[in-house]
């Protein structure tokens, strides 16, 4: 698989800081702008695969609250698809922009594990989780349809030995049997507990974080991932401090010694909705001139 025509591509997880607008356009449309400004500063620092930024909304709400069937945290009744596309109006703004865009999705376990259930449709998380993906798969042909290179299903649920594994990779493989367009699966925490399960997911990548979970680097290093790319996270989100060119080029050059340069992806552990903007914009900055200085090594 070519996500696109360099080695070591960069890409992000997906969320970026929220820097809304002000004035009538603002109060038509208050993410307008901090959508304009995360697709514009990842194009700046040089990102490969860009995001829409992921700016209107916590992860879960963003898609249940268009969810027939759920009202509030709660299912009231048989989930369906949205009458409407979701991201698709943000998505297609970063393709007007940029010529690779990752579409995201925050997957159907995760969800599932969002919401309560108060209806006697669903007996259980396991029902719901199942109908979620079917719901998903519609709004991932929306993004295939509109020419994503790569769409992208979170799941930090699985990490955390709240979610049934099997039936969440069962969920993730219902939506990739629907789509054309290359999937990957992310996948935040510590992997050791999980890996064999979630390396089961019919996938063409994996994302994982390895800067603030550098175990996940010997986890991976014993396993055949069969082909697929990994997207190693080498920033961490969650630190404020914006890390060196060199600290990140490290991060990196251990990755490909297990990994190799051709199978991966560069991209920070996870979204950096929750930093200021300027630490975001550097993070990225930074983290595209290691992949540069890394890939400049294996150039033939």
């Amino acid at each position: 698989m070519t996500l696109t025509s360099v080695r070591l591509p960069t890409t992000v997880v997906g969320s970026y800081p929220v820097v809304k607008g002000s004035g009538l356009f603002a109060r038509m449309d208050p993410f307008k702008h901090a959508v304009e400004v995360a697709v514009a500063d990842q194009i700046s620092a040089g990102i490969d695969i860009i995001s829409d930024g992921q700016v209107r909304g916590d992860m879960i709400r963003a898609f249940t609250s268009h969810l027939p069937g759920i009202r509030g945290s709660s299912v009231v009744g048989k989930v369906q698809p949205a009458a409407r596309p979701i991201t698709l109006a943000d998505t297609k703004y970063a393709l007007s922009r940029h010529s690779k865009v990752k579409g995201i999705l925050t997957g159907p376990s995760t969800l599932a594990h969002g919401l309560s259930i108060e209806t006697s449709f669903y007996r259980n998380k396991d029902e719901l989780v199942l109908d979620l993906a079917q719901a998903l798969a519609v709004e991932a042909g929306y993004l295939q349809d509109a020419g994503v290179a790569l769409i992208q299903v979170d799941e930090p649920i699985f990490s955390t030995g709240a979610a049934n594994i099997a039936v969440g990779r069962e969920a993730v493989n219902a939506i990739v049997g629907r789509l054309r367009t290359p999937v990957c699966l992310h996948v935040c925490g510590n992997l050791g507990a999980v890996i064999d399960d979630i390396l089961k997911t019919n996938v063409a990548v994996f994302d994982f974080e390895f800067a603030n979970n550098p175990e996940n680097l010997e986890v991976l290093s014993a396993k055949d991932l069969r082909g697929r790319m990994v997207g190693y996270g080498c920033v961490d989100s969650a630190d404020p401090g914006v890390e060196s060119v060199e600290t990140i080029q490290k991060r990196i050059e251990a990755g490909v010694d297990v990994f190799s340069p051709e199978m991966m992806l560069v991209d920070p552990d996870c979204g950096l909705r929750m930093q200021t903007r300027d630490a975001a914009f550097g993070k990225l900055k930074n983290m595209v001139a290691a992949a540069g200085l890394v890939r400049a090594e294996y150039t033939d």
